[in-house]
């Protein structure tokens, strides 16, 4: 296979041009990683990384900088970017762990390192495949074409356990290409730690775990299975938190959760914000069931209150992956409030209801999403419909809160325009205004300041 058809035409002539002028100026240029994979399985590649053989960095730089603008920040390691194209060029390099933390390595570029001996440092065989643009070649020394036919992860080497991140890595990549780990892989992995990955490094896996993975379930099952749920003990605990059979005949809150990411996957909008907070709010809905289950005098199973008491477990989680406030912000209110939907349908709920709901998790679409997920993944039991949320999303429109928390009417300026100074008071009268507004008191401007002038006069008194 060509893997340069599922380029973008710009990238597949910038990699033959590039071929090009390395070979003529007495290296070789090789496509290699991520890239080459996608391309074996028929999948559009957005970043290309190609790996220069037989030139030192100054050759490199001194062959490309007249055709192309050379990011060139990450040249004392080797690497150049070529601006505009999402082509990253790197000399083949050494690494030398001298420590355990991720930056306690030595590394050097050696332009006389072979592809073999290349391909040894990358982690997983279908990641050490090699592709000659101008020739066709394949390079596949450690056999990685045929672990993608099998659906294989298997590791390249022993010096995978330098880097514990590899571990999390396998995990998205199980999760986006429906792999099944080496028995040994497996065993590598459950002798690495976390302890000492930045919460940076962490963050990216995850990510790509909700915004890549097809079968997210089957991500977090890997992870099991390496004992690294340990190290994330909000999702350890689900693991064996029993559920009411009727309404959960799939099994514990593990397996809930799992089938709900993969009813979520199979329906992303392809908005990366949107379906970053959506997918971990369904990750994280149901966080909150180990502490509250219990079973009652009838012996059925109850978690009440599940809902609020999983906001601050689910914070915890949240905190070992990313310090993004914004995250928390949006995630947490969704967790909170995942049951309000049917809970407002049931009761046939009005406008005020449906405002106050709008207010708290900003986006009434993202909270239809997560309830659908959490609907839908029940197996054996197959939804008929999900009324509920066409319901809640009707009545969003009509309030025009569907995407967004309802817009405070009344601002500052309106009270100074009744001479009140600014005060401690101010924030009391707009709060207790925009409570009003959410009740339906007043819909409109003119109705709202007639509600403020009364509620100044009765009561507020000036400072």
């Amino acid at each position: 296979m060509d893997i340069l058809t599922n380029l973008p035409t710009k990238q597949h002539d910038a990699c033959i041009d590039v071929a090009k002028l390395i070979r003529d100026a007495g290296g070789r240029a090789l496509l290699v990683g991520g890239c080459v994979r996608d391309g074996l399985l028929g999948i559009p590649s957005k970043d290309v990384d190609i790996e220069v053989y037989g030139l030192d960095a100054d050759a490199v730089e001194n062959t490309l900088r007249p055709k192309y603008r050379l990011d060139t920040v990450g040249r004392a390691f080797g690497v150049f970017i070529l601006k505009g194209l999402e082509i990253d060029i790197a000399l083949p390099r050494r690494e030398s762990k001298t420590g355990p933390k991720h930056t306690d390595f030595v590394v050097e570029g050696d332009p006389n390192m072979s592809p073999l001996e290349a391909a040894t440092r990358r982690d997983f065989t279908i990641n050490a495949i090699s592709f000659d643009p101008l020739t066709g070649e394949q390079l596949d020394p450690h056999h990685g074409i045929p672990d993608l036919e099998a659906r294989k992860l298997r590791h390249v080497s022993d010096a995978f356990s330098e880097d514990p991140l590899r571990v999390l890595r396998g995990m998205q990549f199980v999760a986006r290409f429906d792999l099944v780990a080496d028995p040994d892989t497996i065993q590598l992995c459950r002798q690495l730690t976390p302890k000492h990955l930045p919460m940076e490094r962490l963050w990216e896996e995850w990510k790509k775990l909700i915004l890549k993975g097809n079968q997210i379930g089957a991500g977090l099952r890997f992870l099991q299975v390496c004992d690294w749920l340990q190290y994330f003990p909000e999702i350890e605990a689900l693991v064996g938190c029993e559920q009411e059979p009727e309404w959960h005949p799939e099994g514990d809150v593990w397996k809930h959760t799992c089938h709900c990411l993969d009813a979520y996957a199979s329906e992303r909008l392809g908005d990366e914000w949107e379906d970053l907070v959506v997918g971990l709010a369904v990750l994280c809905h149901d966080m909150g069931k180990p502490t509250t289950s219990y079973k009652d005098e009838t012996g059925r199973i109850r978690s009440p209150r599940h809902d609020i008491e999983g906001v601050p477990i689910a914070q915890n989680f949240l905190e070992r992956i990313t310090r993004h406030k914004k995250i928390f912000e949006e995630v947490l209110p969704l967790v909170e409030q995942h049951m309000r939907p049917l809970a407002l349908y049931r009761d046939g709920a009005g406008d005020s209801a449906v405002r106050r709901l709008a207010a708290r998790v900003k986006r009434m679409d993202r909270l239809v999403r997560v309830a659908h997920a959490d609907k839908n993944g029940r197996p054996p039991i197959v939804s008929d419909g999900f009324p509920e949320g066409e319901w809640l999303l009707n009545k969003a429109a009509e309030l025009a809160v569907e995407d967004n928390a309802p817009k405070p009417i009344l601002l500052g300026r309106h009270l100074v325009e009744l001479d009140i100074k600014p005060g401690r008071q101010f924030g009391k009268i707009l709060d207790h205004c925009y409570e009003a507004q959410l009740d339906g008191v007043f819909t409109d401007l003119e109705t709202g300041k007639l509600f403020l002038k009364q509620t100044v006069e009765s009561k507020f008194t000036q400072t």
